[in-house]
């Protein structure tokens, strides 16, 4: 079973907590002057010279996340941040009524106004940074707005932001993500006012007493969040009082340690308070935190994860027994679980959260909104032949429309989406240890650093991975400059390749899990970089014996006709989405989406040799650049299945459990068309196997 796989290449290849990196044997090709290797782990004894590093005493990092605005966006991931520029996220503020300046908690120095919570935050962090990375004045100048408000309005005693309270205690989790926009916006603008602010604030927060500090449900299991922010500051400061509040954070904040069990199920919370034993091993040193880390995302995935796309069946509370992939995942839960792959490969040097992070974006972040990115759903899942306004408790575990395309609903995620591409395009390159630069998720677009020197060099990155194999890099510099670039292998590929100037390297891709190529890089250096891929049949041997089928890191699903119903937002809304007045429906309507053809086949397929029974057709690249919806799927997979009359929508409006199997059934063999499990809004990407 894939998932077993998966657990043993994260011990072999974390070796846990092991500093040591894992080199290849060096090879030097004469015609490019190139050394190349590969390695399992970058070296981490160095510190970069030109990034802020971890200061002594935390471990040294294996790739440094570059400051915001050393990358720009190109291709497919471009055009979905400026179709959420243009879509919900960029218009938010006429919707929301958390985003309303009037009465706003966020604009009162003492933090007072009827709203004021995590909402506001949660879309500022993913909104400003897309400004930043399309150079939208506009967009800039509306964060600024609110980062001044928050600079402007700190309390005398360093507290700052909306003063709730719970049980006599002060809340701080709706700092935490604020605290992330002003990382991004000091590392964009170097406005001086941050760090003093932060300063304080971390005063502040090391006074409050340990019996009253973290005592709230979302701050208890989200204080990882903070110490995150916490180690930013210490590594531009040195305070040593930074690392007592570290300690303090992680002694307060539920315990994501536990072997056999989680402090609790939500899903946002695993997603995002995982990492949290990972974080504070950079301070502790010690082994068994970084075990616990790794541990609880293989605990999450045994019990509910026996599905493709990255995540787990958790709905909004993972509950024994509901382990069917018709079981979903918020879409906060997929933006959090990306954000802390990209975390723990910076800190891990681990290609495997590189691997996980690919899965959740490509094949279930994407289904989570209209194709335009002006209406998104709450929940998703692998298996879903619906999205509606119905309420589908108790087979969902929450009530009300949850599975709605809806801009007016959903509170966290209407807001809380906004960071996920983003982000993903920020961390797609990092800075190393040896004063390189790595590729880390393969994306179009361009990276500006300084490597080798000091030299300030660009590289240009042309693809259409994940639909394409080759990646192609153009080095821009302005004088000669030697340094190390590397490249990630992914974990299916098998035979990687690479050529420099045309010319083939002499390299061993099969030996390691990064090509590591150094040589003294000029302007106009290119880089061709194959990664061939295969088509694989994944079997969920506890989860029915059902399959899934990749194409490289692209899962397939059942192209299923998808009917749009449009609808009024305001009547299909959950129960706390509030809206401002003014907010026009007609503007911003929601979806339903039914199916129009049939869903329940299992495939005929041959496990060993899919090559023998699925057939790849290639399409043109869509026109319009977005290659997330059915109708635009740059690739579509031909298969065969029969259907399975017994598997039908139950009693809660939903797929109905898989059937164990090889299921048997008399129907006749027909033709079916898979298409990208990311641009399915329907689907069915966890098969039954029929005989």
């Amino acid at each position: 079973m894939r998932f077993k796989n998966k657990i043993n290449h994260i011990k072999k290849g974390i070796c846990f907590a092991s500093a040591i990196a894992c080199c290849g044997v060096y090879t030097a090709t004469a015609q490019t002057g190139i050394k190349a290797s590969t390695v399992t782990k970058v070296d981490n004894q160095q510190l970069n010279a030109f990034y802020v590093n971890n200061r002594a005493p935390l471990q040294k990092q294996y790739f440094t996340r570059l400051p915001v605005g050393s990358i720009k966006a190109g291709g497919w991931l471009k055009k979905a941040l400026e179709l959420q520029r243009d879509g919900l996220t960029g218009n938010l503020g006429e919707i929301s009524i958390w985003l309303s300046k009037t009465n706003n908690a966020w604009l009162n120095k003492e933090g007072k106004g009827e709203y004021g919570w995590e909402e506001l935050p949660y879309w500022l962090k993913g909104y400003a940074n897309i400004g930043y990375m399309l150079g939208d004045k506009k967009m800039i100048a509306e964060a600024k707005f609110w980062i001044d408000a928050v600079l402007n309005n700190q309390r005398e005693d360093g507290d700052f932001g909306p003063a709730r309270m719970n049980k006599g205690n002060r809340d701080l989790w709706t700092n935490m993500p604020m605290l992330w926009c002003l990382q991004s916006y000091y590392e964009y603008t170097k406005d001086p006012r941050v760090i003093p602010f932060m300063t304080k604030y971390f005063k502040y927060e090391l006074s409050v007493p340990d019996d009253k500090f973290l005592e709230d449900y979302w701050e208890n299991s989200r204080g990882g969040d903070n110490m995150t922010s916490v180690y930013w500051l210490y590594n531009r400061t040195g305070d040593k009082f930074l690392l007592d509040l570290a300690a303090k954070l992680d002694r307060n904040t539920a315990n994501w340690r536990q072997a056999h069990d989680l402090p609790n199920w939500h899903n946002v919370n695993v997603a995002q308070c995982f990492r949290e034993p990972a974080t504070f091993y950079l301070q502790s040193h010690d082994p068994k935190d970084l075990d616990a880390t790794y541990n609880d995302f293989k605990l999450i995935r045994a019990i509910y994860g026996q599905v493709p796309g990255g995540m787990f069946g958790a709905d909004e509370n993972a509950r024994k027994g509901y382990d069917d992939p018709r079981q979903a995942v918020e879409t906060c839960g997929m933006v959090e679980q990306m954000t802390s792959d990209q975390m723990l490969l910076g800190n891990t040097g681990d290609r495997f959260w590189a691997e996980n992070c690919e899965d959740v974006a490509f094949n279930t972040f994407s289904a989570a909104f209209m194709p335009d990115y002006r209406s998104l759903r709450y929940l998703t899942a692998p298996n879903m032949i619906v999205s509606d306004s119905k309420n589908h408790n108790p087979g969902i575990a929450n009530e009300g429309p949850f599975l709605m395309m809806n801009p007016f609903s959903s509170r966290c995620c209407q807001h809380n989406h906004a960071a996920g591409w983003v982000y993903y395009a920020e961390n797609s390159w990092m800075a190393t240890p040896d004063n390189g630069i790595a590729a880390t998720l393969y994306t179009q677009g361009q990276v500006t650093a300084k490597v080798g020197n000091g030299t300030t060099v660009s590289l240009n990155e042309t693809t259409r991975y994940p639909f394409e194999d080759q990646v192609y890099f153009t080095v821009n510099t302005a004088r000669a400059v030697n340094f190390p670039l590397y490249l990630r292998i992914p974990e299916w590929c098998k035979g990687a390749s690479v050529k420099v100037n045309g010319v083939a390297v002499n390299v061993n891709t099969a030996t390691g899990d990064y090509i590591r190529l150094a040589k003294t890089w000029k302007n106009g250096d290119k880089i061709t970089l194959h990664l061939p891929m295969q088509l694989k049949v994944r079997q969920w041997s506890t989860n029915k014996n059902s399959v899934s089928i990749n194409y490289g890191p692209l899962t397939y699903s059942l192209k299923i006709d998808e009917q749009y119903t449009k609808e009024d937002s305001r009547t299909s809304t959950q129960g706390d989405s509030h809206w401002q007045a003014t907010a026009d429906p007609q503007k911003w309507p929601s979806y339903e989406i039914h199916p129009a053809s049939a869903w329940n086949y299992g495939l005929v397929i041959d496990a060993q040799h899919p090559e023998k029974s699925i057939e790849i057709i290639r399409r043109s690249w869509p026109k319009d650049d977005n290659p997330f919806t059915n109708a635009n799927a740059p690739i579509e997979l031909k298969a065969k299945g029969k259907k399975i009359p017994g598997w039908t929508i139950d009693q809660y409006g939903l797929c109905g459990l898989l059937p164990q199997s090889p299921v048997k059934t008399d129907q006749p063999l027909s033709e079916l068309t898979l298409v990208p499990m990311g641009g399915a809004r329907l689907r069915i990407a966890s098969f039954p196997v029929a005989e």
